[in-house]
């Protein structure tokens, strides 16, 4: 692989960050200092991944995912994967680069081939809700999809064989995740105090509320969320953590999920829920403007991140929407809707470094520090 000095590619770090603003940022992580900004004009970002090789970064966004190059300083994707009717909510890589897969709001995971020419994807896996969450399981062969209806998906890709499990009937699956060990697998859902049928994106009060929001200018789950408290659906929710562990998944045999906990880990939603790279620790973000970590152990609370003002006159912060864990796991960055992204130490909870210059929510960030050999 060719690397420019002094490209995004280069730097031994690699953080980024996106969201409504329509821009990809680039971080130097020690210092703050913003290294390079992308422009993403199409739609606001919903998701950033690095591949394996760390050549390049895909943006997911509405109807479309452009790869930026990381060893050159192109402001143009230098890929660009379309035909999907509506918003991209996950993207991610197989550990050997061959593969890309998503998850979006028209209800489909696709599986879409690096190393072909056609930029079309080559497989689809069709659900009966809009799609939040995907992620790959660390044996490479079965995709975890979560779903708006409270489905969680295990897609076997080497037989297309799928099971599908729902920790909490019509309660929206926001974020799965499996620790590297294949260990545990941890999903956060949204909850609330009154539910209604209008949870579905299909029914008429949403399709008419949508009117008033362009999916092109709203990430799905924004949108999800926004119908809910605009329509005074929900008026308090919460976030619960389930977690599993895992047997099988080895060989030709199907992984196994056996019920470990539920967590009442936050007292609003829950976004997203990621384990560290050494799986002792796991982490939750959530709208209660927190990201807390828990040890694997017992799954008890270790640390809280908060980004809650002390000053009674302010009013909130924002939500905390995503996080990433530094490789040697004693870092964690975070991404929030108040235009913020930060890195913490994990163990005391300290705030180490503020990336500032987004102009709107961050609401995705992609974060590698692993050294190829």
């Amino acid at each position: 692989m060719n690397t420019s000095p002094g490209t995004v590619g280069s730097d031994p770090v690699i953080l980024a960050t996106a969201g409504y603003d329509h821009t990809v940022r680039f971080w130097q992580a020690h210092s703050g200092i913003c290294t390079r900004t992308v422009q993403h004009q199409d739609s606001q970002v919903n998701a950033l991944e690095i591949t394996p090789d760390r050549s390049m970064i895909a943006a997911a966004g509405y109807q479309h995912i452009r790869m930026y190059d990381l060893n050159s300083n192109n402001p143009n994707p230098i890929i660009s994967y379309d035909g999907v009717n509506k918003n991209i909510a996950s993207v991610g890589f197989h550990e050997d680069g061959r593969w890309m897969y998503t998850g979006g709001e028209d209800c489909t995971a696709r599986i879409w081939d690096l190393r072909s020419r056609n930029l079309q994807c080559q497989r689809i896996f069709q659900v009966n809700a809009p799609i939040n969450c995907v992620c790959l399981h660390p044996n490479q062969a079965e995709l975890i999809v979560g779903d708006q209806s409270g489905a969680i998906h295990i897609w076997d890709l080497k037989t297309d064989h799928n099971e599908q499990l729902i920790p909490e009937p019509e309660v929206s699956i926001t974020s799965a995740h499996i620790d590297p060990d294949a260990s545990y697998m941890a999903a956060v859902n949204s909850t609330s105090q009154q539910i209604s049928c209008s949870r579905h994106p299909q029914t008429a009060h949403f399709q008419a509320f949508a009117l008033l929001f362009p999916l092109s200018g709203c990430p799905p789950l924004i949108l999800f969320f926004t119908f809910l408290l605009a329509s005074s659906i929900l008026q308090e929710g919460q976030g619960n953590c389930y977690v599993w562990n895992l047997t099988g998944g080895i060989g030709d045999e199907v992984t196994q999920l056996i019920p470990k906990t539920k967590i009442p880990a936050h007292t609003r939603y829950a976004l997203q829920c990621r384990f560290s790279p050494d799986s002792t620790l796991l982490a939750t973000c959530s709208a209660d403007q927190t990201c807390k970590i828990w040890r694997t152990s017992n799954f008890s609370l270790m640390t809280e991140l908060s980004i809650k003002s002390s000053n009674p006159g302010e009013s909130s912060r924002g939500w905390m929407w995503g996080c990433a864990f530094s490789g040697d796991s004693q870092y964690i960055v975070t991404a929030s809707s108040d235009n913020l992204a930060r890195l913490w130490c994990v163990e005391t909870g300290e705030i180490k470094r503020e990336y500032g210059g987004h102009q709107k929510a961050v609401v995705c960030l992609a974060f590698n520090d692993s050294v190829l050999g």
